[in-house]
């Protein structure tokens, strides 16, 4: 099975995504529509990232939904919601940890990401590749590349042994140095 994750720090914040999936949707450029949201956290520093449906193996939506119109597809492992059995109760809504359930006005059931039947839009139209549609193994191997070049562009650390605290120095990128203290 595949999944929609997001690298976060290539979020630009241009809410493409969001008018690909409303047009995919419901046929009109309106981002309230989509089945994603990008949330921008400001002032400093600004994060911008992309909130949308995690395809939980064991959804806390789909336990709390009363009328039993959420769903696991045996074929793709998607969460769908069944249209002609929601009551529109909004349980899911709130359940949901992850705040990836969304309501509009004018939609009589809870807007959720059904990942475009394998084909999700968001990705397509993604200009920086923050959302990417990758193998379920693959799940976090973006942030793991991002913590160990964190980790890499590291100068120094600081560590205690016993009570004494001590430095470490690493190279510095793109210079020979290397010290120790």
């Amino acid at each position: 099975m595949r999944r929609l994750a997001v690298i976060p720090e290539r979020c630009s914040g241009c809410r493409l995504c969001e008018l690909a999936c409303s047009l995919e949707k419901f046929g009109v450029l309106n981002p309230k529509k989509a089945a994603l949201r990008v949330i921008s956290i400001y002032p400093q520093p600004v994060v911008r990232m992309p909130v949308f449906c995690r395809q939980c193996k064991s959804p806390k939506c789909m336990a709390n939904c009363p009328s039993e119109a959420i769903r696991i597809n045996d074929g793709s492992g998607v969460v769908i919601i069944d249209k002609e059995r929601c009551s529109a109760c909004y349980n899911c809504v709130v359940s949901c940890p992850f705040g990836a359930i969304f309501v509009h006005p004018e939609v009589d059931e809870p807007i959720k990401c059904d990942l475009c039947g394998q084909n999700p839009k968001c990705v397509e139209v993604c200009p920086t590749n923050a959302l990417v549609f990758v193998p379920e193994h693959l799940l976090g191997q973006a942030q793991r590349v991002g913590s160990v070049l964190r980790y890499a562009h590291m100068e120094e650390m600081e560590y205690e042994v016993g009570r004494e605290k001590k430095r470490l120095r690493y190279a510095d990128i793109g210079n020979t140095r290397l010290e120790e203290e």
